[in-house]
């Protein structure tokens, strides 16, 4: 008899913080997963108390904790992709790395390197790094910083498009196989991001929206991209289905809360008729 886990698609595991506000971390992983078609499964690495004008308060899960949640969830529901966010010590990236050495060979990996939030707090302990680099970034399949980010893990200053180029070229030296480096933090009304895989470079670009909400965006795509690739699609593919799908939440951000907002991840769903 062949085992149903065997032949389902779509099977996303996310290992990432919790955003109360729900814009960002777990809540719009699973959102982003479920919007796309996949299906969300997580292990909490944090919690914390923000909303949209900023972070409170972080409380940090136990690695031990942070590893027994990834072990039941592969065990029992099995995973076509995993995607890691908020990861914030040096012990917290070992248990993980260490966990999916264990139990995550072969499937496809989404490393998002989340450092700092949307307000300027620090999500990531400065001294973990070198943890990230030496434990993490050599089993991503993709590594999708944004520019601040890209900054820390390779010391560059990165202030336009060649700079970009260079940078994704550089992680990829680290042990990414492929980088998406996300310009969004340059100023002007274009918005660059750089694709770096073994066949080269790819600059994907787009005119930037009016942002009635940005919180979350990073979150939002690499849980995206990690969604088409537990589907089937190839790289590029995921990448281009996960940036159109942001544009859109972007485009159509539901301008909540009195700071930088939620995007709007139901919009795939939103025309749902009433029943009669």
């Amino acid at each position: 008899m062949t085992d149903a886990r065997s032949t389902q698609r779509g099977r996303v595991l996310i290992v990432a913080g919790s955003d109360s506000g729900g814009g960002a971390g777990i809540q719009a992983d699973i959102k982003a997963v479920t919007a796309l078609g996949g299906y969300a499964m997580t292990a909490i690495t944090a919690l914390t108390a923000q909303n949209t004008l900023g972070v409170e308060g972080v409380v940090g899960i136990e690695p031990a904790f942070i590893r027994q949640q990834i072990a039941v969830v592969l065990d029992d529901l099995g995973a076509d992709a995993i995607k890691t966010g908020m990861l914030h010590s040096a012990p917290v990236i070992e248990a993980v790395a260490a966990e999916l050495e264990l139990r995550g060979r072969g499937i496809p990996l989404v490393v998002d390197p989340v450092m700092v939030a949307e307000s300027g707090a620090s999500l990531l302990d400065p001294t973990a790094v070198g943890a990230l680099n030496r434990d993490l970034l050599v089993r991503a399949t993709l590594l999708t910083p944004n520019l601040p980010e890209a900054e820390k893990l390779t010391g560059m200053t990165i202030a336009d498009l060649e700079a970009m180029r260079q940078a994704a070229s550089m992680l990829r030296t680290l042990g990414a196989e492929s980088v998406l480096l996300k310009g969004g933090h340059l100023v002007g009304d274009t918005i660059h991001d750089v694709l770096a895989t073994e066949a080269g470079l790819e600059v994907f670009t787009d005119t930037r929206l009016p942002a009635r909400g940005s919180h979350g965006t990073g979150c939002t795509l690499a849980s995206a991209v990690a969604c088409g690739l537990a589907q089937g699609l190839g790289l590029r593919d995921a990448v281009l289905r996960a940036r159109a799908y942001l544009r859109e939440a972007i485009r159509t951000a539901p301008g909540l809360g009195r700071g930088n907002g939620p995007v709007n991840h139901g919009h795939t769903v939103r025309d749902f008729p009433v029943p009669r």
